[in-house]
């Protein structure tokens, strides 16, 4: 099954994520389908941008996002 879900970066203590399509079979920072946007927590305010076009695509295809990525896509307004 297809999944929407972050991907860890940055460094030590100061962790960033993109948002993407990938495989669940896959590692958390494996390989990817699709990059659809990126979530920093640590600055302030907090940087949140996603593709919504991208975002509703994938979900109608199929793709179902964790419940993390669910909670953000409703801030971006993808989802109600």
């Amino acid at each position: 099954m297809v999944k929407i879900r972050l991907k860890r970066m940055g460094m030590k203590k100061k962790p960033f994520y993109r948002v993407v399509v990938a495989d669940e079979r896959m590692s958390r920072d494996g390989r990817f389908v699709d990059e659809i946007g990126y979530y920093n927590p640590v600055s302030n305010p907090v940087e949140l941008k996603i593709d919504v076009e991208k975002a509703q695509t994938w979900m109608k295809n199929g793709a179902q996002p964790t419940d993390t990525v669910r909670a953000l896509l409703k801030k971006t307004g993808a989802i109600a």
